[in-house]
Order: C-alpha cells, then structure tokens, then sequence
C-alpha cells in the first residue's frame, strides 16, 4: 500500500507540474560575499548548451572560464542520463538515496532558502519522465520553484575540502610508488626468463554449474566450478584434491564477473567456485530497479559470509557422492577473493569482526564525508549489535580487490586477521577509496605475510571482465571505467597465482613475484602497478601529513616470515 500511494503521488505530482507551465526554475541565484547576489537564467544555459552561444546574461560567467572549462560545461548540459522515472524513484525512495538527496539539499535550495531534498526529487524522476529525459537543463525546468538558490559559500566549502583530500590522497599514492620504485631497483631478477603468469597455465580444464539452496535462509545460490584437466599435450598430469579458491563478487553483480580470473586459476590448478549472492547480485539490483524488489538490507552483511560457508559445507557434502566432484577438491588447501562487497566478506571470512562502536562514530547524522563506501556500510547499524561468528577456519589465504572495511570492520575488526592477505586499491577509485578502505587498513593487518597492490589510475571498475549480455547492471560512464582495463586483469592473474602459490600452497619459488621489482617490470602506463609488503601506522600518519621527508625509517617493503 505504501509504495502505491508513492506512485499515484508521484503521477499526481506529474500531472500537476506538467499541466503547469508557469512552475518550473527560471534562473539560479547564488549569493557569494562579499560580492553579493548573483543571478543567471535556465534559458542562458539552454541557449548555450543547443546552439553554443553565449548571450548577455551568460556572458558575466563565460569571460571567467577557460575553453576547456566551458567544452566541459556545453558537455555536462548536452549529456542526456538514459534512466527510468522508476529507477529514479526507487534510488531516490531509498534510505541511501534520501541520504543523498538531503546532503544535496544543502547545496540546491529552494526559492524559500529550504533544503531543497524534495524538489530535487521531484524534478529527478519528472525529468526522467519526460520526453527531453534527463538532462541538468531539464532537471532545472522541472524544478517546483521558480528559482534555484545555490548555497555557493558550503560548495565552495565542498569543493575546497575535497581538492584538499584529493591532493593528499595523490601524496600517499606518489610516496608509496617512490618507495616500491626504490626497493625495485635493487634487484637482479631477470623476470623475462622466468615463468610469465600473466600467460595462462598448462592445464585446460571444465566448468559444472550447480544450483545449491540453503532453506534455513532462504537462498539459492547459482555456483559454477571451474575444474582443472590434464592438457593431452604435456606429460604432467594434475593430481587431484586440487587447491580450492572461492570467488565473492560486488554489489550488483554475479558470477560473470570474474570469469577470467576463475579461467586463469584453473589453468594452474586451482579449482575454482563462483558463487552468487541472492541478497546483492545483479539479478536482485535489475528487480530493485524496476521496482519488483527492495534495496538490499543490512542481513547482506552477515549473509554474504553464511553464503561461502554453506557453499564449502555442499562441497564438501558433494565431494561424497557426486562423481565428478568425488575425491577433486582439497578442502586443506583453500583460499577466497573478493571484489568491494566481496572484498568485505573475504575479510570477515578471515576473522575480521563487525566493529559496531567504529559504525556508530562514523554514521552519525552530522557525517559529511566524502568516502562514498560509507553509505553501504552504514546500513550495518541497522543490524541487532551482537557478536557474529563469521569466520570460517577452512580459509587460509584471501585477496580482496577494492575492499570496503574502514568503518564495517574498523581497526579492531582488520587487526583480527591472522591469515596472509593480499590487498589491491585502485588510485582513482571513488566509490571504495583507496586511502581510506585499503592503504590505511593495511596498516592494521597483523599478520606478516601481507601485500598491498597499488594500480596508479585504477577505478572501481577496473578489475571487473568487460560487459556482456550476461554481466552488467549499470551502464557506467567511461569517465568512472578509467584506462583500458587489459593490463589489470593481467597484474589480478599473475599476483593471484603467484600469491596462492606461494601461501596457499607453500612453494617458496614463487615469492619473487610479489617483491616490487615484479610489479615494476609488468606495468604498464599508465595503469602502473606498486607493491607493498609493510607500512606502520606511524609511517601511514607521517606521509598523510606531509612529512615524507622525514620519516623515521625507510619503509620495509620485503616480508618478515614465512606463513606454512
């Protein structure tokens, strides 16, 4: 009942507005002292955006910016955003999306100097609706207000903290490369006569789709397993139990995602399982959008992890009487890798706990912080505050790509790993930041056998297999997909195998890859790629503030023991 009300509100609204051609945005005014109040008309901007002339009224403004700058405006006002009144309606309907709306509000004021969170909701879904689409001119026009105040003091407020964040951000990623860049040369390793693990392994192998349901929870749970076989053209047969490693992927996404990765692994080896996760997958995110579903809740954080555990306890129950699974998987050797969502349950999985006080700091309502995973993970403080044993004994090794933990697991909740772990950030990733979700939790891991792979201009979309009819929920702009993936999915390939290799399966003979000097001679511009095998949080602190220069010690970039 409340979601039909919602929409017979929003087509009344929709009538109304449209059937009221007065009603609608007709200039901006922006007050900016100590200058005083400023004024452009919504018909400057259309003028601009169609014909690309600038008139008087515009005029003021367009002799203040650059070429550049008024190409990219012209660009932004042109661009039509391909999204469904429903779609809108349902992000905007969200406890995430009416966050967002609010601290948006701050910024767009209504003509009454309010907070602008329901007109620019409004004006969303109508722009969506209408024939134009959605476009920032149009948003405007659909605005219920005759003028758009912008509160220009706290965006300039805004966009002064985060140049400020960004610049420190690009500190940390420069100091680190220096430091790998250091340590890479001085070694003699010639990587070019040596096995090259970015080239697939020896072994094809076979894939087996499952369908595995858990009736406690109520969750089915798609699983594809990649077998490894023996190749008819070499001597060296594989010998089964094979290594097995569990795949975890992101929010709105399935079990394609990581195909190549899954591919790759299996010709060294490795058996390898894909699991979907019911709650967060792309299935669920297409229903939510189409308004058939709800957003995913906060039960996802403690389902994820349930997920993986009940997926080995079939394995293992498999592994007794299914013939093509019988005697294949060796449950002693195991290891998990996760992608931003997944990367949070690979961790949680390895004995980081839910750290609720952290949650209840950083998720307050006065929270005006830039790191965007915050708005997922704050969805956990809806969960009863008790002590979930998520942990699962049977992981050895895991490696999580663009993990969110800073505030879900905290300090207290990551230093509880004590398996070797591998952590791979992105530089330009703004949906799990790199600074705040895996250089600074590196810092707390513990445990001695840790890697931090840092990939210069990397997004949160980097490691993800290019879509297909099969994989895909968002159409993400290229702006947020970053350099051409290709040498991404090649670091993943070669770190995964080197890493399982060397602390899943104790064969020593694969360290050399994880040393600096590797990912210094497989980079490629300008996705270039760093490792780190140590960083205190003194050092962390140091280089966050400015003080590189003056660092106590040089950081230790090699490992201090061997995990078994």
């Amino acid at each position: 009942m409340k979601k039909f009300l919602r929409y017979l509100g929003l087509g009344l609204l929709s009538t109304f507005l449209t059937a009221t051609p007065g009603l609608g945005a007709e200039r901006i005014n922006f007050y900016y002292p100590p200058f005083g109040e400023f004024s452009l008309s919504v018909d400057s901007l259309e003028t601009f955006a169609k014909e690309g002339r600038i008139d008087q009224d515009f005029s003021f403004y367009a002799s203040r910016a650059t070429p550049q700058q008024l190409a990219q405006l012209r660009d932004l006002l042109q661009q039509r955003f391909n999204v469904t009144p429903t779609l809108v309606s349902q992000v905007t309907y969200s406890p995430i999306g009416e966050q967002l709306m609010q601290r948006l509000g701050e910024l767009l004021l209504t003509e009454s100097r309010n907070n602008g969170f329901y007109a620019i909701r409004a004006s969303l879904i109508l722009a969506a609706a209408d024939q134009k689409g959605l476009t920032v001119v149009n948003l405007l026009r659909k605005f219920p207000s005759n003028t758009v105040r912008v509160n220009f003091t706290e965006g300039l407020r805004i966009v002064d903290d985060l140049s400020q964040l960004l610049k420190k951000r690009d500190q940390v990623v420069a100091s680190l490369q220096k430091e790998a860049i250091a340590e890479a040369a001085n070694s003699t390793i010639d990587f070019s006569q040596q096995l090259d693990l970015r080239s697939p392994g020896k072994f094809r192998w076979q894939k087996k789709s499952l369908e595995l349901n858990d009736f406690s929870r109520n969750r089915r749970l798609p699983v594809d397993i990649y077998l490894p076989v023996a190749a008819q053209s070499t001597k060296e047969v594989p010998s089964p139990p094979f290594p097995l490693i569990v795949i975890s992927h992101g929010l709105a996404s399935d079990r394609f995602t990581f195909v190549y990765l899954a591919e790759h692994l299996a010709s060294y080896g490795f058996a390898v399982a894909v699991l979907e996760h019911p709650g967060s997958n792309a299935e669920r995110i297409q229903q939510y959008f189409a308004g058939l579903a709800g957003p995913p809740d906060a039960a996802e954080f403690i389902n994820r992890p349930l997920d993986i555990k009940y997926l080995l306890n079939e394995l293992q129950r498999l592994d007794k009487s299914d013939p093509t699974l019988q005697g294949k998987l060796n449950f002693q050797q195991i290891g998990a890798i996760g992608h931003s969502f997944g990367g949070y349950t690979v961790l949680t999985l390895a004995g980081a706990k839910i750290n609720f006080e952290q949650l209840r700091q950083d998720c307050n309502a006065n929270n005006s912080s830039f790191n965007l995973s915050l708005i997922l993970q704050c969805q956990a403080t809806e969960l009863p505050p008790t002590n979930y044993e998520l942990k699962d004994d049977r992981i050895k090794v895991i490696m999580a790509i663009n993990p969110i933990d800073s505030s879900i697991l905290g300090e207290g909740g990551v230093s509880q790993i004590k398996i070797p772990v591998m952590l791979v950030a992105g530089s330009q990733d703004i949906f799990a930041p790199p600074v705040f979700e895996q250089i600074r939790p590196f810092t707390w891991l513990s445990e001695p056998n840790k890697y931090l792979a840092l990939i210069e201009n990397a997004t949160h979309f980097s490691a993800i297999a290019e879509p297909t009819s099969q994989n895909g929920v968002l159409p993400v702009p290229p702006a947020l997909l970053g350099p051409d993936r290709a040498p991404v999915y090649s670091y993943l390939n070669a770190l995964s195998v080197a890493f399982l290799e060397t602390h899943l399966l104790n064969r020593p003979e694969y360290r050399s890859y994880l040393q600096p000097s590797y990912a210094t001679f497989i980079s490629k511009e300008p996705l270039n790629l760093s490792i780190l095998q140590s960083l205190s949080p003194d050092q962390f602190n140091q280089i966050w503030n400015g003080s590189t220069a003056q660092l106590a010690k040089p950081l230790n970039l090699q490992p201090t023991s061997t995990h078994p």
